[in-house]
């Protein structure tokens, strides 16, 4: 047969068992959770952040990088909430490539697939402790979420994810914000049906289990722009692509209207520099419509230690990133302070 057994992973429970999340983290989780929460439902006026590398390639880097989120924070609490972005799952568009930590913990060693959910959830523990901050990651193996479902706040669903009938139907189990991100065709009826389907209720099988789910009001839209049938990016940040989705949501009677625009991506083309400048229109739109400051409740920018990327192979720069290219720290601070000044 073509596929080979290698061997049988632990479960969620036992890696849980082995990896705890203490008491202290799950109030810390907790508490995060209902202010983000509160912000998705409209009774907090503060403007959420996903911020971080393109893909978490090293401990020791993304640990840095959040603790300087974490004192960054701090300065700008009463405006934004800062949601580190630490992507542990990396989709390929070839199935080449790295495929992220949770495949090669590694990222120049052979796939490692027991090393890889040790390291994951050793990280995401990691960044609660020494930050006292809560993450975001990737939802692109929905069975797998089960190592990190007690310790994340906030899950995306991809471009190339979100027509997948086992995404959408898991995140209708999920009481934590999930973002649907538009597909890579830039069709918002397909993210807005996923949407949909993950704020119902659902009887599926999942890990096994005959399962239930009661669906969850926090399931929202994601822009990252599209690529039209000639391979050019399309973005959809503008104003009118904005107040377009607002109209689409009050067509379809949706839970709690929100939205959270990608910077980065088909938005910029992947001009990494240019993640400012469409902060800096998205925010302009908010302030020119009362519909869009109720509607976009954040943004999603890409940023690292040091700008730009680098190729795996070869001696390589201490926090840059090894796949998209991010903003550096000190432009990702310039930008959160003055967006902390414009909310």
């Amino acid at each position: 047969m073509s596929m080979k057994y290698n061997r049988q992973l632990p479960g969620p429970g036992e890696l849980k068992e082995e990896y705890p999340l203490t008491p202290a983290l799950a109030q810390l989780k907790a508490r995060r959770d209902e202010e983000i929460r509160e912000v998705f439902a409209g009774n907090s006026q503060k403007f959420l952040v996903v911020v971080g590398p393109c893909s978490a390639d090293r401990e020791d880097a993304v640990l840095e990088y959040v603790s300087r989120l974490a004192k960054l924070q701090e300065q700008v609490e009463d405006k934004l909430l800062l949601i580190p972005r630490v992507y542990t799952n990396k989709p390929r568009t070839t199935g080449a490539g790295y495929k992220g930590m949770l495949h090669q913990p590694s990222p120049d060693k052979a796939p490692d697939l027991l090393g890889g959910i040790i390291a994951i959830r050793r990280l995401h523990l990691r960044v609660m402790e020494e930050s006292g901050l809560t993450a975001a990651d990737e939802m692109l193996y929905p069975e797998n979420r089960s190592y990190l479902d007690d310790v994340l706040s906030y899950e995306a669903v991809g471009a190339r994810s979100v027509e997948n009938q086992q995404h959408r139907l898991t995140a209708s189990g999920m009481d934590i914000p999930v973002g649907m991100k538009n597909p890579t065709s830039g069709d918002l009826s397909v993210m807005l049906n996923s949407i949909q389907a993950a704020q119902s209720g659902h009887t599926f099988l999942y890990r096994g289990w005959d399962v239930t789910t009661t669906g969850n009001p926090l399931a929202h839209a994601i822009l990252r722009g599209g690529v039209d049938k000639y391979g050019t990016c399309v973005p959809n940040y503008h104003y009118e692509d904005l107040m377009r989705l607002w109209e689409l949501y009050q067509k379809r009677g949706l839970s709690f209207p929100a939205a959270v625009v990608d910077a980065n991506h088909s938005n910029s083309d992947k001009q990494y520099k240019e993640q400012p400048r469409i902060v800096s229109e998205v925010l302009h739109s908010r302030r020119h419509s009362p519909d869009l400051q109720a509607l976009v409740k954040g943004v999603m920018i890409e940023s690292y230690l040091e700008e730009g990327c680098q190729p795996i192979e070869g001696e390589r720069v201490y926090g840059k990133s090894i796949t998209d290219p991010c903003l550096g720290w000190e432009d990702t601070q310039r930008l959160l302070l003055e967006m902390a000044n414009r909310v």
